[in-house]
């Protein structure tokens, strides 16, 4: 399903940015601090920040693929996570 929103990241907690599978993305980290922002193949979390992207305070992405952003996956799904919390602009078809 399409959205054009903000999500709001809670403390050290991974945040699932897409509401369903995507092909690209358009997000903008809106918070003070880094967030890490990681593809999956499912629905399903990360447990871990292995091959997880840094983003600072402004930074983000505009209409990626995600077969840009995690080549070494099939990535269809996009999560974020912020150690101290954090706002996201996301967008997607």
């Amino acid at each position: 399903m399409a959205q054009n929103t903000d999500v709001t990241l809670p403390i050290a907690t991974w945040t699932q940015l897409t509401d369903a599978n995507v092909t690209s993305i358009t997000f903008q980290n809106k918070g003070g601090n880094y967030i890490l922002v990681k593809g999956t193949t499912s629905a399903s979390a990360p447990t871990d920040d292995d091959g997880a992207v840094r983003y600072n305070p402004g930074q983000g992405e505009r209409d990626v693929f995600l077969s840009e952003l995690f080549p070494g996956i099939a990535a269809v799904r996009v999560y974020a996570y912020a150690p101290t919390g954090a706002e996201v602009m996301v967008s997607h078809a």
